[in-house]
């Protein structure tokens, strides 16, 4: 059997299929970017046939303890996606080409299980005197792993003998390859000086930063490596697997470069909105990809959701943990898809802009910190925009890391520009925006504020004749031009010159409602930089304003 008879291709296939609601829009992007691999469409990675036969002969010798058949045959369809592309992705010199496998999936999905058989794969394939970790919260909960690990070589003949492999209290070794797995326990082990051929970090969303961090860090030397990251969502905001989730969403996006592996089953953006996951069986299949399949699971899942629905205090476990749907957060959500934004995207056109009466809209924050600057305009309903950010020169390299965001390839493209040292040169900011009449052949009607951080440099705006005018940051206040602008987006009458920068923030904005309805992008609330957004809102506001009588279809809708 080749790859492309496997149940994986087969998977992957019936995921990017047009009309099938039940695979998530991620794990659609992920599938249809993995068959470019497996189907010979990618000149960066293929499918190591000879591993994959490899992985398949040694899911035959596993039997599965519940079922009492071959693994081969009981693993469920991400499980073979997900093992095969692990395992048998390669680069072209023969590394492994993902080095990291991000699992967002729902409970009752048997990701524990399927994260043992992928261990005892490792400790059967890759070198000799290889070692391998799982970091959870606590013991007992890492120790779940090694508890799956032990049922699988106990159940499988070819596996139980001790010349085999051996269970001892702390750790499991494999005497074939002299490798080792040891359960770890972020509450009472020290993560840091352990070299891990291979990791995995169950329930991330329980646990900081740090673990991840610490396992990455171990690896840096090793040629082949990989780091595993599993869990639901979790209720609270500071937790690593927000993080890898929205690295995942980006390099899936196309919006940063990554070699990642990334099955995010959590339901579209739209139907967490207005309680659809009280009536919509779409959440359902979408977060937990065993319910497809599986009569017995969807109809607890369902149960569940009957009990969630009639009462609160069940609610909260329900959404995180069945659905991936963060109930604390229900209030935030994203502002607007990106690949909405992505269709409004245009290459330059320097002589359009030339003679046009333009609204400037400023970000100007901590002085440490990014800062944006948004040009434009409106012609027969359509709204036109081009965006800079600035940074600071000498924190390039640190924002980089911290933000995984190429800066350097920002800069190169002109999206940004790095000025000052530790701190923004907001005398560079302000000649460019004196020069902007000049250079682009515009005229600048108005300059768009927020009073905080930019007090001086309006100063010196109105004595160079600019008119510059406050925008009060509130959400009566900036309800319009958010909604305006997403209306614009979604209607595709919005055009903004490529801008990599401003995709990425748009990535990043996240939305609020406050009492009354009105929704604004909450910088708190966001998932990182979001400058561009706000720069361009400020400037919207401005249009808005001028238009609101001149132009009736560049109102947002009531």
């Amino acid at each position: 059997m080749t790859i492309l008879d496997s149940r994986a291709v087969r998977y992957a296939r019936w995921c990017v299929q047009h009309d099938n609601p039940k695979a998530p829009h991620y794990v659609k992007l992920q599938a249809a970017q993995w068959l470019d691999i497996a189907e010979g469409r990618n000149t960066e990675a293929l499918i190591d046939e000879k591993a994959y036969k490899r992985i398949c002969k040694l899911l035959r010798l596993m039997i599965h303890p519940d079922l009492n058949c071959p693994m081969y045959d009981g693993l469920e369809d991400y499980a073979w996606l997900l093992i095969t592309a692990v395992f048998c992705t390669k680069t072209t010199d023969g590394r492994r080409y993902y080095e990291t496998a991000l699992l967002e999936i729902a409970r009752k999905n048997f990701k524990t299980f399927n994260s043992a058989v992928i261990f005892i794969l490792l400790m059967l394939t890759e070198p000799v005197f290889s070692r391998f970790f799982s970091v959870a919260p606590d013991l007992k909960l890492s120790s779940e792993l090694k508890i799956a690990i032990r049922k699988i070589i106990k159940s499988s003949p070819a596996l139980a003998d001790e010349s085999v492999f051996k269970v001892l209290r702390s750790e499991i070794r494999c005497r074939l390859t002299d490798s080792e797995y040891v359960p770890l326990a972020y509450s009472q082990d020290k993560m840091d000086g352990k070299l891990a051929n291979a990791f995995l970090a169950d329930e991330a969303g329980a646990m900081d930063a740090y673990p991840i961090e610490a396992m990455r860090s171990s690896q840096i030397t090793l040629r082949s490596k990989l780091g595993i990251i599993i869990s639901t969502q979790y209720p609270n905001d500071n937790n690593a697997m927000l993080d890898e989730i929205d690295i995942s969403k980006k390099v899936l996006d196309g919006l940063i470069s990554g070699r990642r592996f990334s099955l995010l089953y959590e339901p579209d953006t739209e139907l967490t909105m207005r309680d659809r996951w009280q009536t919509d069986d779409t959440v359902i299949y979408q977060a937990n990809p065993a319910a497809v399949s599986n009569p017995n699971i969807f109809e607890a899942v369902c149960d569940m959701r009957t009990m969630a629905i009639l009462y609160e205090n069940k609610r909260e476990n329900f959404l995180c943990k069945h659905c991936n749907i963060k109930y604390k957060g229900l209030g935030v959500e994203g502002y607007v898809d990106i690949a909405k934004v992505r269709e409004c995207r245009r290459e330059e056109d320097l002589d359009f802009w030339r003679g046009k009466p333009v609204y400037l809209g400023l970000d100007l924050s901590q002085t440490d910190d990014n800062t944006a600057v948004a040009m434009a305009t409106a012609e027969d309903g359509i709204l036109y925009a081009k965006v800079w950010g600035f940074l600071p020169a000498d924190r390039k390299l640190f924002k980089t890391k911290k933000e995984n965001v190429d800066y350097d390839r920002l800069i190169r493209q002109g999206a940004c520009f790095a000025c000052g040292d530790e701190v923004i040169d907001y005398g560079f900011i302000e000649q460019f925006i004196l020069g902007l009449e000049e250079q682009y052949g515009v005229r600048v009607i108005q300059c768009g504020y927020d009073r905080w951080n930019a007090i001086s440099t309006v100063q010196k705006l109105e004595a160079s004749g600019m008119e510059c005018v406050e925008i009060k940051q509130h959400s009566s206040v900036l309800h319009s031009p958010t909604k305006l602008l997403k209306e614009k987006i979604l209607g595709r009458r919005f055009r903004y010159d490529e801008n990599a920068m401003l995709e990425i923030n748009f990535q990043n904005a996240r939305c609020t409602e406050d009492t009354n309805l009105n929704k604004y992008v909450n910088k708190k609330k966001s998932s990182g930089k979001v400058d561009m957004v706000v720069a361009l809102l400020n400037a919207t506001y401005l249009i808005e304003q001028d238009m609101l009588f001149g132009s009736e279809d560049f109102i947002a809708q009531t």
